[in-house]
């Protein structure tokens, strides 16, 4: 198994736990670092393993974890690694969040978003074999669907100019917040969908492949969507309650100026503070119940529990 996921499996288990590896994960300065140095600390953690406590292994693990995939050991694109999700989205993000000519804004997050579920998904299914043409087509659908979804509040204003007060309120500030929450659950559910039609490695509590299951992979999907959804609906509803309450403030309404400035920070600070919150809200290393598996791992001479890769 991928040192990865046996760190995980030893540090991970809990929220708060999780929470804090991934504020130290997160940290954008490991962009830096070039794929030699990635695969010197990959060596060294292979040579003095995951229980040493010198300052050295422990800056050694970080840059594994945010940098190579746990499932293929391949080193993660610069541009999908966990850390730069912040850096790159939240323009895209703040964009496709407030009215916008155009569905520009919505179909490079759209593009991006997809291309981060993929590059960051388990890929057992795909590890020997290139992507089939029927996932080419789901991705290449997803990203046009979302996009025209997500643009979907912005169109309306646009196309229907006599449109009343509580219609116009209800497409500029209600409609993205549950909007955004289903398309991020979306576009993972599509990109993924591989790893449900078939299967996942299943691990044993030593770290040992005991076989694929598609069961641990639609659990492993349905995990990450919900993830999404936490994450872009918090970041979509947070701002759109902040604004509401300053609308009523004095100072605001004397200077309308301001409400523009506050929806774009407000917007980014949310999406920033969401991303570790929705990485910790399920273990990298999951856990699955034997009994929820195929049959043929009812067999199995093991413990109740298996593990398996969640993916990002």
């Amino acid at each position: 198994m991928d040192p990865n996921l046996q760190y995980w499996q030893s540090n991970g288990q809990s929220f708060l736990g999780r929470l804090r590896l991934w504020f130290k994960i997160l940290d954008p300065s490991s962009v830096l670092s070039s794929q030699a140095e990635i695969e010197q600390a990959r060596t060294l953690l292979q040579n003095e393993g995951h229980t040493q406590r010198k300052e050295k292994v422990a800056n050694a693990w970080l840059l594994s974890l945010s940098s190579v995939h746990p499932d293929t050991g391949g080193v993660i694109s610069t541009v999908f690694r966990s850390q730069v999700l912040l850096p790159i989205s939240a323009p895209l993000v703040v964009a496709s969040l407030i009215p916008h000519k155009g569905i520009k804004p919505a179909l490079f997050w759209q593009t991006y978003c997809a291309g981060f579920n993929h590059a960051n998904r388990n890929a057992t299914a795909t590890k020997d074999n290139k992507t089939s043409m029927k996932q080419s087509i789901l991705i290449v659908g997803t990203v046009a669907y979302s996009t025209f979804a997500g643009a979907l509040p912005q169109i309306i204003l646009k196309r229907f100019r006599l449109i009343g007060a509580v219609a116009e309120t209800f497409s500029r500030s209600l409609l993205p917040i549950p909007l955004s929450a289903c398309l991020g659950a979306f576009s993972v559910m599509v990109v993924r969908s591989e790893e449900a039609d078939n299967g996942i490695r299943v691990f044993d509590s030593n770290g040992n492949a005991v076989g694929v299951s598609k069961a641990a992979g639609s659990k492993a999907i349905k995990e990450t969507a919900l993830s999404r959804a936490a994450l872009f609906g918090t970041t979509a509803a947070v701002p759109t309650l902040l604004l509401a309450l300053l609308k009523r403030a004095k100072f605001v309404q004397r200077n309308p100026m301001i409400i523009a400035p506050v929806r774009h920070i407000s917007t980014a600070i949310i999406f920033g503070l969401m991303i570790p919150v929705s990485f910790s809200l399920f273990p990298q290393f999951g856990k699955i119940k034997k009994e929820s598996l195929e049959e043929d791992f009812q067999s199995l001479d093991r413990n109740g529990e298996l593990f398996y890769h969640r993916g990002l």
